[in-house]
């Protein structure tokens, strides 16, 4: 019976639901471990308060998930361009009248339930599915400047220079994922390299005219700098030391108590520190477990733009969690980026259901005419000729 049920409402690559659902339950762990500290200090030791939130906000993911994956994926390449245009606005507003937190104005607070919303989420699933609705139709075209690539290079600029103003990371990170994705499109390299000449211009003006010109300088001095280790930093190596190749148990964490933002930005190093570097090594494994089974799903699709649509979501995903966890083990320059499917938040949660939900209904369209090509086989087998 539940298998039954399963096949019939969840449905795509079951590899895929898998490593989602192993995620969540990770997450859940996780996140309740490192938020013990931030109980204390604002729920007046009710650690039980950021369990059921977080593990409710996991659950609104995986509904948004599974919506997203009932929806032909072609609809979306209808869509991307409304939502792109409608994004554009709200990162306008956010940075002007937007919540402030940390010294950057991201977030627009939704009235009535006070849930915060960062329309950069928004947006960078709205730029990876117009590019690929755009590189999938105008393939035969893309040497053509105005017509085709001079509209991918301007929302790509405009959409990546406005999220440079609140958020560096955010906006690097989206336009790595463009040029790959535009590049996996055939787009030809001296066009990349005009679109790379014009985005750090335009980048740059937006960083330097937005909030966060001052910290990006100083992160990446810190991270160049041999003598000085950055305090987050330090925190981060004691948790991977003490942690061991099995760690000290689930709960067990003491760089949660001193590690700022344990359960958002640092959350891998209280993986390593609670599970060891068997456990670290373990997520790593399911991130490249994830871009694979997305890669996979590129490879069994028949047209240009779910292949495109596919390729750009899994990347986006996959190459966040990866700059993630080198930060935690300091390989690059501190962000603020969280770890997909595994951080606490809140719109982080639901477009990232949303984004594998559309990896799903992409696979799932191609399961669908994989067996109905198998099914008109056995229906119609190919009959010998009568004098044989």
């Amino acid at each position: 019976m539940v298998k039954q049920w399963l096949q019939t409402n969840l449905k795509g690559d079951s590899v895929l639901w898998g490593i989602v659902i192993a995620f969540s339950l990770i997450s859940v762990a996780v996140v309740y471990s490192a938020t013990g500290t931030l109980a204390y200090k604002k729920m007046e030791g009710n650690t039980e308060y950021f369990l059921f939130k977080h593990t409710f906000l996991i659950l609104v993911g995986l509904a948004f998930m599974w919506m997203a994956h009932k929806i032909p994926y072609r609809f979306y390449s209808k869509l991307s361009l409304v939502a792109l245009v409608a994004s554009a606005p709200l990162l306008i507003i956010t940075y002007f009248w937007g919540s402030n937190i940390n010294e950057a104005s991201r977030w627009i607070t939704i009235p009535v339930i006070n849930q915060t919303f960062q329309p950069s989420d928004l947006a960078k699933l709205a730029l990876i599915s117009y590019l690929a609705s755009m590189l999938s139709k105008k393939q035969q075209f893309l040497n053509d400047w105005k017509a085709t690539l001079l509209p991918m290079l301007g929302w790509t600029v405009f959409i990546c220079g406005l999220i440079a103003m609140t958020n560096t990371s955010t906006a690097v990170l989206l336009f790595a994922t463009c040029l790959l994705l535009m590049f996996i499109g055939r787009v030809p390299i001296k066009y990349l390299a005009i679109v790379v000449l014009i985005g750090v211009v335009v980048g740059g003006t937006g960083l330097a005219l937005g909030q966060r010109m001052d910290t990006a300088i100083s992160r990446v001095e810190d991270f160049m700098n041999p003598n000085e280790v950055p305090f987050q930093l330090e925190q981060s190596y004691i948790a991977i030391a003490t942690g061991g190749l099995v760690g000290k148990g689930p709960g067990n964490s003491d760089q949660r108590d001193i590690l700022p933002h344990p359960y958002s930005d640092f959350i891998y190093a209280i993986i390593l520190e609670e599970y060891g570097l068997f456990g670290g090594v373990f997520v790593l494994f399911l991130y490249l477990a994830l871009l694979y089974r997305g890669l996979v799903t590129v490879n069994k699709s028949d047209g240009a733009f779910a292949g495109l649509l596919s390729a750009g979501l899994s990347f986006s995903l996959v190459l966040q969690g990866m700059v993630n966890m080198a930060v935690a083990v300091g390989l690059g320059p501190i962000t603020g980026l969280p770890l997909p499917l595994l951080s606490m938040g809140g719109t982080s949660l639901i477009f990232t259901g949303i984004s594998i939900g559309i990896i799903l209904s992409v696979s799932r369209q191609d399961i669908n005419e994989e067996r109905a090509v198998g099914s008109a086989a056995v229906k119609s087998p190919l009959k010998a000729p009568a004098n044989a």
